[in-house]
């Protein structure tokens, strides 16, 4: 599976790149994260709940930054097991670059594999899924950078706009 997409975040590049290293706000903003701890600097493990159609799992994992060039991108590097619902491993390249109208542009590519019950269920399913959870992410990330607004009471998401304006590159199994 692969899948390549672009989305615009409400800040500059290096408070970006701090929260993609951050593992309070990535637990905050991976779907279903139910752990996510930092071993290292460039290593991290995780334990997520995702949900494929019929098949539910808690996967347990590590992952791992390669190839950085703070603040511009890095190479990620993950693997997790889910049990009798199978595996996920694969990889992602992320660059960061200003973007034209403010903002921080993050540009990604990722390529995976899955196996065992997940494999199962057919490409356009799964592809899918990780579709929205890729919006879903985003989408929380783009909450978690967005500047607080005065107007608004604590914990109100609703006086401001912080949804990433996002446009997918394409995807294929």
């Amino acid at each position: 599976m692969t899948m390549t997409g672009q989305v615009v975040l409400p800040t500059d590049r290096a408070t970006v790149w701090a929260a993609i290293n951050d593992p309070d706000i990535l637990r905050q903003s991976i779907p279903g994260c139910q752990d996510f701890a930092k071993v290292s600097d460039t290593e991290f493990t995780a334990t997520v709940k995702v949900a494929v159609g019929p098949v539910k799992a808690t996967f347990k994992g590590r992952v791992q930054l390669t190839d950085i060039e703070a603040p511009t991108g890095c190479r990620i590097v993950g693997e997790g097991q889910g049990g009798v619902a199978g595996f996920a491993k694969g990889g992602a390249r992320v660059r960061l670059d200003d973007a034209p109208d403010g903002g921080t542009r993050l540009d990604y590519d990722v390529e995976a594999q899955i196996g065992g019950k997940l494999a199962q269920l057919g490409g356009r399913l799964v592809n899918g899924v990780a579709k929205k959870y890729a919006d879903e992410f985003f989408g929380n990330l783009s909450r978690a950078l967005a500047p607080a607004t005065p107007d608004a009471p604590a914990g109100d998401t609703t006086a401001s706009d912080p949804a990433p304006r996002t446009a997918p590159v394409g995807s294929s199994s």
